[in-house]
């Protein structure tokens, strides 16, 4: 089941409905059941995997919980184990045994691995590692283990969050399903806004952008200069409106009970650096690399050699997180190489800032340091989003030519959205979109909208709600395209 689909639309308010009838002790059951539902909405059989590695994880905490020494450890290798196992196989096995046929193929082997057409259970990637951290937790003992199965259970499964996070730490959100949630119209009120604010950015920005970088990106070679560089922009502004859409109606729907989910994102086009982007973009999923990798391979308190190593480390397997694909592997290390020129280069620009007195005119600098920011992540995500290698080669080497050629001329802007296969209103209209969407972003500063919101008066509130709801109506794009992260 997806958020942006009619089905949801019954789903979200029956379920919290009757979550608030029904007596405190039934509730946790009522959530896990109908978390059992949108789960099974996109492909039944595969709850059964689900429940598979709940269930070993579920006895392995209680194991790690009650054990010492080495077998504590060995309980916790098996419960990593079976998890990255599951992920092993689903998600990239057929990677794996593409590449070692074409390497088998070019030692001139007389072998080959079997291809099997497998589907990848939707939100693997985010419950697994939801899964790792109950475990790891516990393990450190900062956790005790969960003896109420449903409850595991439902700390794995609360739909609102299964299929594409935010990670949650068993440390916020276990403790939540014991605690009795009053219905308070302040805090459903604040959740439904939020949750306003996610359509807005999935179905008028995301969708929207969509049309335009899906013609680009599914048929690079039509295309040079201009069209490219704008489905690259409008691609950061999808992924972004798709993603962090998702998120706040994950948080929103949850807030509406009266669960706390963590921010997901914090203004990430705003940063003035990309390892700062990084701590802006997907934060649960970036402090979950940092707690459970960067940090044990030593993090920042070793040679400066050896952190940019383990910076390397982090965003390669990031990358390989996110797809089953050499281009994801490249884009994660491209990210990485970012991070690791700026360590590496910092005293340097230092020196070149104070002796171009730049350091005397911060907002320029700030300014700059932005727009840098963004065209170096808006370059990454080329490799991102791109069909293949050759692709993204060929947007790279077309990006800059022949720029002049639409402005040589007149009507160069309606000529351009033809191009582009929309129309010039279309084309303007999710430009005005992501400006508004940046701008209401850029004065809400700290919090989310529904807290902003509640500092104003009511008239305030209602006329933004229903301008937002209209706005939604009237140019939102309605065909149930899934969230771009559910493929993870």
């Amino acid at each position: 089941m997806i958020f942006n689909s009619f089905i949801f639309f019954i789903f979200f308010p029956v379920v919290t409905a009757v979550y608030f009838m029904m007596p405190h002790r039934f509730r946790w059951l009522w959530l896990l059941l109908s978390s059992c539902v949108f789960y099974m909405a996109f492909i039944p059989v595969y709850i059964l995997i689900l429940f598979t590695t709940i269930i070993v994880d579920y006895i392995a905490g209680i194991l790690i919980d009650r054990s010492s020494g080495a077998r504590r450890k060995a309980y916790l290798i098996i419960s990593i184990i079976s998890n990255i196992g599951f992920l092993a196989f689903f998600k990239y096995y057929g990677f794996a045994s593409g590449n070692l046929n074409v390497l088998m193929q070019a030692l001139h082997w007389n072998y080959s691995m079997p291809i099997l057409k497998i589907i990848l259970p939707i939100g693997l990637s985010f419950h697994t590692f939801q899964a790792l951290s109950y475990t790891i937790e516990v393990y450190r003992g900062n956790q005790k283990a969960e003896r109420h199965f449903g409850i595991y259970a439902l700390y794995v499964m609360f739909y609102p969050q299964l299929v594409a996070g935010p990670i949650e730490r068993p440390q916020n959100l276990l403790h939540q399903f014991r605690e009795k949630h009053e219905f308070s119209w302040p805090r459903v009120s604040s959740g439904l806004s939020l949750m306003l604010w996610g359509f807005f950015k999935k179905i008028v920005i995301a969708d929207n952008s969509a049309t335009i970088v899906n013609r680009v990106f599914d048929y690079p070679t039509q295309f040079y200069g201009w069209p490219l560089i704008i489905a690259v922009i409008l691609f950061a502004f999808q992924i972004y409106g798709d993603f962090s859409g998702y998120t706040d109606i994950a948080i929103g729907s949850a807030k509406v009970m009266g669960f706390k989910l963590m921010n997901n994102f914090d203004r990430p086009y705003f940063s003035k650096s990309v390892g700062e982007f990084w701590r802006r973009w997907n934060i649960s999923l970036s402090s979950w690399f940092r707690d459970y990798v960067y940090i044990p391979l030593g993090g920042k308190l070793v040679a400066k050699w050896r952190r940019s190593l383990n910076i390397m480390i982090v965003f390669l397997l990031s990358g390989l997180w996110h797809g089953a694909a050499w281009n994801y592997v490249i884009w994660g290390g491209l990210l990485g190489c970012y991070i690791v020129i700026s360590i590496w280069t910092k005293a340097l620009r230092e020196k070149i800032i104070n002796f171009i007195r730049f350091d005397q005119s911060l907002r320029l600098r700030a300014f700059l340091q932005m727009i840098i920011t963004f065209f170096l992540i808006s370059i990454s995500w080329i490799l991102f989003r791109a069909k293949s290698i050759a692709d993204a080669v060929y947007i790279f080497r077309h990006f800059f030519v022949g720029l002049g050629d639409y402005f040589l001329r007149a009507g160069s802007f309606i000529r351009l959205s033809g191009v582009l296969g929309v129309s010039t209103f279309s084309l303007a209209h999710i430009f005005i979109a992501i400006i508004f969407m940046e701008y209401v972003h850029f004065r809400i500063k700290n919090g989310t909208l529904g807290e902003a919101l509640a500092a104003r008066a009511p008239w305030v509130r209602w006329t933004f709600y229903n301008a937002l709801m209209l706005w939604i109506i009237f140019f939102g794009y309605f065909g149930e395209r899934p969230f771009i992260y559910f493929q993870f």
